[in-house]
């Protein structure tokens, strides 16, 4: 049995795939999925996992080089944004390097999601609750 925070066979996979400057959505309980692109559905129920508790154990395995987040978050979830950007920040300090952050407008950020490797669907019922993370390399 795995010793790390993330259990997740599914989110292990796609961890153990990326490469630099692969993407990957991480998602709340109501964007699309674009066809083509993989689905991890983690929702069991609203709020069921929650986004940060996903965000917490992905973290634990990844670099992340850039986030991608839809401007209307700021305006329509301002908590969940300070708090976001809270965890991107610890983030930088136990990665050592910095994370850029990029603001889209919420279509924009629909569409760049095509490119992701997978979209993961959390249980997250706040409203624009989605990031785009962009892979680094540890080294």
């Amino acid at each position: 049995m795995k010793r790390t925070m993330l259990l997740n066979s599914h989110l292990s996979n796609l961890v153990a795939r990326l490469g630099h400057a692969d993407e990957f959505t991480l998602a709340d309980a109501g964007l699309s999925v674009p066809e083509g692109v993989d689905r991890i559905d983690l929702a069991v129920s609203a709020g069921v996992p929650a986004f940060m508790e996903v965000l917490s154990a992905l973290n634990s395995e990844i670099v992340i080089e850039t986030a991608i987040l839809a401007d209307e978050l700021r305006a329509q979830s301002p908590e969940f944004h300070e708090l976001l950007l809270t965890k991107l920040q610890d983030q930088e300090r136990w990665q050592g390097k910095a994370i850029a952050i990029i603001y889209l407008p919420h279509e924009q950020f629909k569409q760049r999601s095509h490119r992701s490797r997978a979209v993961v669907r959390t249980g997250e019922a706040t409203p624009f609750a989605n990031c785009i993370l962009i892979a680094g390399v540890a080294f």
